[in-house]
């Protein structure tokens, strides 16, 4: 038999057929905080997009209200949660999201009750936009680090497939959920059932039955400074992750652009109706799911090292026959097909990617980590958006998707390439070779998204 490495340079020994062994089972824990997640995520794809529509139904917002409802909150959360990552880092990382969980409920439940009371202001949905995609970001932060204790090595990836495939199926579902809502109880129903899956994803990580373990030790007279942006140095000492997250930047925002784009595209230049629209917004879903259900398999049998190049190389060939798609079905039949392959590429990608960045984080630092990918992106994405739509408005929609297309494409010089040792060996193979301690507790990651004050849509979970 001969020996097979993980990224983590965790030995895996291989069976007679060349394939390693599967991962053992996932725990009961991790199951019931799947079915957490997977709760709390329908929540959220049934109320993407609520509080822009909220602005506009029932306050009459002007367009630029509009958009600044999402960059208010993306720039003041970033800036919220910069000195929360060293917070999250050194505390019990369980408490953390129920609290998360809980203030993102309150703050959402907030908006029907001051409507019904005729007391709802544009402040106030401001407000509870940067309250949202800040909690988001904590909890992510608190989630990632709490499942590294969980799962060992060789379980990761299939762990992080659950929760890609429980998102990528409440993505297709909920918005046709949260449409039929909004029109028989009103503007503010989504948000309703949004704000009551976060107390519900609360109540089940309440349930976890497991102790959690203890969080790292901090420092001394720690330099409050150095901490905070210790998840940026972690990332750009590290070759791996330094390359994945030029990789994310330059993919995620080139992905975020094109959507609206794309819809003015498909509406306007190709002349098809809004029904034709949905369902290439929705059909491709299905290449998330089954891109998702295909990574656990695919790593056992190639590695995750593997799967990660390919999968994230095969993920930016797609965008570039969007702009050629002609009027009409045959247009329609080019973009769900090419949008298809997109989404059951990164389908793939995301477990395995997000795999890797935690075999190469120490848990002293994976919160903020975390933290910083998720800082970053909110930052640098609607920079991306802008250029982009400014470029639609000068050279038309066709050029302005061509350039995305080519941004992707970039994107795959970015991954890691080279071999990475500078990850912390010693700790991922003590998780390798012990079975699962089910003394400790887990999260969900919800890494693909965050529920944001803007309207997010399936293909944006590519990203």
């Amino acid at each position: 038999m001969g020996l097979n490495r993980t990224t983590a340079g965790a030995p895996v020994q291989r069976g007679l057929a060349g394939d390693a062994p599967a991962p053992a089972p996932l725990s009961g824990d991790f199951h019931r905080l799947w079915g957490a997640y997977s709760v709390s995520h329908l929540g959220s794809a049934v109320g993407a997009g609520a509080l822009p529509l909220v602005a506009i139904l029932l306050l009459d917002s002007s367009t630029l209200q509009i958009s600044l409802l999402a960059v208010i909150s993306g720039l003041a959360s970033a800036v919220i949660v910069l000195p929360l990552g060293p917070w999250v880092e050194f505390r019990r990382k369980r408490p953390v999201m129920i609290g998360a969980d809980l203030l993102r409920c309150a703050a959402l439940t907030s908006v029907p009750i001051a409507a019904a009371l005729g007391a709802l202001t544009y402040a106030h949905l401001c407000v509870v936009a940067v309250v949202q995609t800040a909690g988001t970001i904590v909890f992510s932060a608190a989630s990632g680090a709490h499942l590294r204790h969980l799962v060992t090595v060789d379980q990761r990836v299939t762990a992080n497939s659950r929760f890609e495939t429980s998102q990528w199926t409440a993505n297709s579902l909920g918005s046709p959920i949260g449409g039929v809502l909004v029109s028989w109880l009103g503007a503010t129903a989504s948000i309703t059932v949004d704000g009551a899956s976060f107390l519900m994803s609360a109540l089940g990580i309440r349930r976890l039955r497991s102790a959690e373990p203890p969080p790292p030790t901090r420092q001394p007279a720690p330099n409050w400074g150095r901490e905070a942006i210790e998840g940026w140095r972690h990332i750009l000492h590290h070759a791996g992750l330094r390359a994945l997250f030029v990789n994310a930047v330059i993919f995620g925002g080139a992905i975020t652009a094109s959507t609206p784009i794309i819809a003015v595209f498909m509406l306007r230049d190709l002349h098809l109706a809004p029904w034709q629209y949905g369902l290439a917004l929705g059909l491709p879903c299905l290449g998330g799911i089954l891109g998702s259900l295909t990574a656990g398999p695919l790593t056992t049998r190639y590695g995750l090292r593997r799967v990660l190049l390919t999968t994230g190389v095969a993920r930016t060939l797609w965008m570039g026959f969007i702009p050629l798609a002609p009027p009409g079905t045959p247009g329609l039949i080019i973009i769900t097909l090419a949008d298809t392959l997109l989404l059951f590429m990164a389908g793939s990608f995301n477990p395995t990617f997000a795999a890797y960045r935690m075999n190469h984080t120490s848990e002293h630092c994976l919160s903020r980590v975390l933290t910083a990918w998720s800082i970053t992106s909110k930052l640098t994405q609607p920079i991306v958006i802008a250029a982009a739509g400014i470029l639609a408005a000068v050279t038309g929609p066709r050029t302005a998707l061509t350039a995305t297309a080519a941004l992707t494409l970039t994107s795959a010089a970015f991954l890691p390439w080279k071999t990475t040792p500078n990850s912390p060996p010693r700790l991922a193979r003590r998780q390798r070779t012990s079975p699962p301690n089910t003394s400790f507790g887990s999260a969900s990651t919800r890494l693909p998204t965050a529920v944001t004050a803007t309207a997010t849509t399936p293909r944006e979970n590519a990203k």
